[in-house]
């Protein structure tokens, strides 16, 4: 049995081959989505993936504003964040959010379904959310991808 043609690959930053592609949120639900951008980031979707190392894609996703959340959570769910100071506490919900900025829901879903580390921070670098159809991003001719 020739043993070498079983060598596991291991990714790294000069080996790596990464994509840019864009994703349409309209009408789609925010979690399903979001799970979704997050495995593309990582790159688990790739037979090369390598947990320790970047290898997924940029992520460009558009029409954040036509989002959707199911049952009761446009007013029942609640992010919460804490200052630090006492009394600091601030919560807000998706409807007050997206009054605000759309592009957060989506920024703050995925961020949430990557690792909390230094590889995590590195790997939201890679995410690009638009609240319209349009995006600054052509030169890169990202491909798009239907989830």
């Amino acid at each position: 049995m020739d043993t070498l043609s079983y060598k596991t690959i291991a990714a790294n930053k000069a080996t790596v081959d990464k994509q840019w592609v864009v994703v349409d949120a309209a009408d789609q639900v925010l979690g399903r989505l979001s799970s979704e951008v997050a495995k593309r980031i990582r790159g688990k979707h790739k037979p090369n993936f390598t947990p320790h190392v970047d290898c997924g894609d940029n992520v460009i996703v558009i029409n954040s504003d036509k989002i959707k959340l199911t049952g009761n959570k446009w007013t029942e769910k609640v992010y919460v964040r804490h200052s630090g100071y006492p009394g600091g506490q601030k919560t807000i919900t998706p409807k007050q959010l997206m009054a605000k900025s759309s592009t957060k829901i989506v920024e703050k879903a995925v961020k949430g379904m990557l690792p909390k580390n230094r590889l995590g921070r590195a790997l939201f670098g890679n995410l690009y959310v638009y609240e319209g159809a349009d995006h600054p991003h052509e030169a890169q001719q990202p491909k798009t991808v239907k989830i």
